[in-house]
């Protein structure tokens, strides 16, 4: 495989609701709105979501280095934006495993007074079959808390497999240790 930076991968695709775009300079404050509305929701789940985006500049530099990486290949993360209005309802990121095979894990988080409206699971899919047929993935995973029934529903109504859970694998917002689980959808060669 040639090396990833040379991959022309789009900056956005479109579900049927929602524009899953890139983020750009500029969006910095959208997504401090966001975040800072959903804050005490994604605190237990997300440790960053008590330390980072504390002010309106933490999210525009978050905006731009995540920016750089989607360029770099490192990961590719979107924000979640309704058709219908423009505004930011979350973020999902692709985060390559082994560009090799490839194999993906995807995260995500919503915006808790839009959750509920089956837009996470609708990213989801669209992210999961643009990796599958653009990307041409072999595997690609969701990690989540073991704890977070929301994160494992939206792992489940998208198809995905449960494999396993990793004891012990991560640490909460709390600095307490937690067990992950690990769902999965693969494809032959």
């Amino acid at each position: 495989m040639k090396d990833p930076i040379l991959l022309d991968i789009p900056d956005h695709l479109e579900t049927p609701r929602l524009l899953v775009r890139c983020p750009r300079a500029g969006d910095g404050p959208a997504l401090f709105e966001a975040v800072n509305e959903s804050r005490a929701e994604l605190i237990p789940w997300l440790p960053w979501a008590r330390k980072d985006h504390q002010v309106v500049d933490d999210s525009e530099l978050r905006v731009r280095h995540v920016q750089a990486d989607f360029i770099l290949r490192k990961s590719l993360n979107f924000h979640l934006y309704l058709k219908q209005n423009n505004l930011l309802v979350g973020g999902i990121g692709l985060h390559p495993q082994d560009w090799q095979v490839p194999s993906f894990e995807i995260g995500y988080w919503q915006r808790t007074a839009y959750s509920g409206n089956g837009y996470m699971t609708e990213a989801v899919n669209g992210l999961t079959q643009f990796v599958r047929d653009d990307l041409h993935a072999c595997r690609i995973i969701i990690r989540c808390d073991a704890l977070n029934l929301k994160s494992r529903a939206v792992a489940e109504r998208a198809g995905f497999i449960y494999e396993s859970v990793m004891r012990s694998q991560g640490r909460n917002a709390d600095n307490e240790l937690r067990d992950l689980l690990v769902f999965s959808k693969t494809w032959p060669d």
